[in-house]
């Protein structure tokens, strides 16, 4: 039995699911929720926040700030908590009222954007208020997940690993690109590994990420309004984009069959299934991160009155409509205070990137 004495000490991520009883295709969906925060994201959290402790750059009495979408955020607050850091989340409208809660219950403070930027999305917007806030006070530390290598490296070293030591016959490797963090990481790994490994990357509809025309979005975790500047697509075989109407079917059959999964996972497993689908491959050994669990988004993806009002009534197939209430509220925004900035808050390239054929 392990015994703990901080949260992100536990991260159980040998946790496999085999998808073909449901989907009918042969898919292994690796597990990254079964921890405190909730998600793969706390595996580049601590390994960003610790960098920057050995660098000197974050001390006693830091304030960290980041843009995050949700899961980030509370990774970090989980972390900030744990190490008696203050925390400052920048998110958007689109962030799910569960995350904005998980996040203050923990002691974080909570700002949330509403103006859309050039492409759209909010991304651009939130840096520019992150931005701000280093400049008004030298004790906020941008961590900048965007832009940290600290991102990428804690795939490389740890979720690549675990895979490999898994699957070792692994054909093709599904990883959704948000940030491409962990698809970075897994691809660099699986680049020098003892056999070819396809890497594909999944992506939403309306995301500019590999140069697609930006769209509206409103499931967050995956998809960027600007090109990521950790993303090299030579490490990147082919490029399949989901549209969020069907990132919410496979939502949903899943949790018809018992495993409840969040807006990312929908989506990576989507995109799998079609592609195995147009390669007719049986023989293929194929695995897919799943980077959360689904009770996040009960008031979103699983919510009758959300689906409707965004998708239609037909966004479902018959026997899968949920019967979740509505849930709605508001965070008040933080006052931020007077006073450089330290740490990682890097100009971010805003290139065009150039969209693979899947």
């Amino acid at each position: 039995m392990p015994v703990i004495s901080a949260p992100h000490a536990f991260n159980e991520s040998q946790l496999y699911i085999d998808l073909q009883p449901i989907f009918g295709r042969s898919l292994y969906l690796k597990c990254e929720g079964f921890n405190f925060a909730g998600s793969i994201k706390l595996k580049a959290a601590i390994e960003m926040v610790e960098t920057a402790e050995r660098d000197g750059i974050l001390t006693p009495g830091s304030v960290l700030v980041e843009s995050s979408s949700g899961n980030m955020g509370v990774a970090l607050s989980m972390i900030a908590a744990s190490k008696g850091y203050r925390f400052l989340c920048v998110t958007d409208s689109r962030c799910n009222l569960s995350a904005r809660l998980l996040m203050e219950a923990l002691g974080s403070q909570v700002h949330v954007i509403s103006d859309l930027d050039a492409n759209g999305g909010f991304l651009g917007a939130r840096i520019d208020y992150v931005r701000a806030l280093c400049a008004s006070d030298e004790r906020y530390v941008w961590l900048s997940q965007y832009t940290n290598a600290g991102n990428w490296r804690a795939h490389h070293r740890k979720t690549a690993p675990e895979i490999a030591g898994q699957f070792p016959r692994l054909d093709v490797l599904f990883v959704g690109a948000g940030t491409t963090g962990t698809l970075m990481g897994c691809a660099r790994y699986f680049r020098e590994w003892h056999r070819p490994v396809r890497i594909v990357a999944v992506d939403t509809v309306g995301s500019v990420s590999f140069g697609g025309k930006p769209a509206r979005r409103m499931i967050p975790g995956l998809g960027m309004s600007m090109r990521p500047p950790l993303l090299d697509e030579s490490l990147v075989d082919e490029v399949v984009q989901v549209e969020e109407a069907d990132t919410i079917r496979a939502c949903h059959r899943l949790a018809r069959r018992g495993f409840l999964f969040g807006g990312s996972t929908g989506t990576v497993v989507s995109g799998a299934m079609d592609w195995l689908a147009r390669h007719g491959t049986r023989d293929l050994t194929a695995v897919a991160v799943a980077p959360d669990l689904g009770e996040r988004y009960l008031d979103t993806i699983y919510q009758t009155t959300w689906l409707q009002d965004l998708y239609g009534d037909d966004v479902l197939e018959p026997g899968e409509v949920p019967a979740v209430p509505a849930v709605s509220e508001e965070p008040e925004a933080p006052e931020v205070p007077t006073g450089g900035c330290r740490g990682g808050a890097e100009v971010l390239p805003r290139g065009s990137g150039r969209r693979r054929k899947p």
